[in-house]
């Protein structure tokens, strides 16, 4: 599969081989599954205290011989709060009660993250890539620009303008630029609904935000190199 290779004024300067992922059959349903991973990792794990309702006197007295005990007193049973000389406190611990413990509160242990295997998701990541709507490679000295004005303009020559302003206007989506190095992110990503990462960082969800894919991708040539690279698994 071939390609153009773009000037920043847009303009083509040579023809270039892909690689071999973007022939990829496209899963949806793999997709999905690494979105979903992606996103879950960003859970933050949520619970309420541990002892929360249950620092109290209050015990449950069974026993009729028992000292306290609440048998044959007419009252329920259930755990009172602990009183001088024998007096009966309000109940407290149980759900039901008024400052009782909540009966199934949300734990922070639980498991939050959703896994998938490593094989799995880089077929996803394959498989996303080649489901983007438009791929489109630029010379590196891209990586160079450290202005959004700049970058700006870029988008521009390569059509990419009204993207970005349908973006500022709805929240929608715009390209997502892959780099190698990260002193052109900040000037990307200041630009409404894109996403400038890394090509060691990219994730499935970038290239498919809500679990659907087709979203324009915009390399550089080192970019593209070094992702083919992480893919076949022979990057650092």
């Amino acid at each position: 599969m071939k390609a153009n290779l773009y000037s920043l004024d847009g303009k083509i300067l040579k023809e270039i081989s892909l690689p071999q992922f973007f022939s990829e059959a496209v899963r949806d349903d793999l997709i999905k599954r690494a979105v979903l991973s992606d996103e879950s990792r960003e859970y933050q794990p949520k619970g309420a205290y541990r002892w929360a309702g249950l620092e109290t006197s209050a015990k449950y007295r069974g026993r009729k011989e028992m000292y306290g005990a609440v048998k044959n007193k007419g009252i329920p049973h259930l755990p009172h709060e602990v009183q001088p000389k024998g007096q009966f406190g309000k109940v407290k611990r149980v759900p039901h009660a008024v400052k009782g413990r909540r009966a199934h509160p949300p734990k922070p242990e639980k498991i939050l993250v959703e896994e998938i295997n490593k094989k799995e998701y880089l077929k996803a990541l394959r498989s996303a890539l080649s489901a983007s709507k438009n791929k489109i490679i630029v010379e590196n000295s891209f990586e160079n620009l450290k202005k959004t004005k700049d970058v700006l303009n870029v988008f521009e020559s390569l059509k990419f303008g009204d993207a970005v302003s349908r973006a500022k206007e709805n929240g929608t989506k715009a390209p997502v630029v892959i780099l190698v190095s990260a002193s052109a992110i900040k000037a990307a990503r200041n630009l409404a609904g894109v996403d400038a990462v890394l090509a060691s960082e990219l994730r499935v969800k970038h290239l498919a935000p809500g679990c659907k894919p087709g979203r324009s991708v915009i390399f550089t040539e080192n970019s593209l190199r070094e992702l083919e690279k992480i893919i076949k698994g022979e990057a650092s």
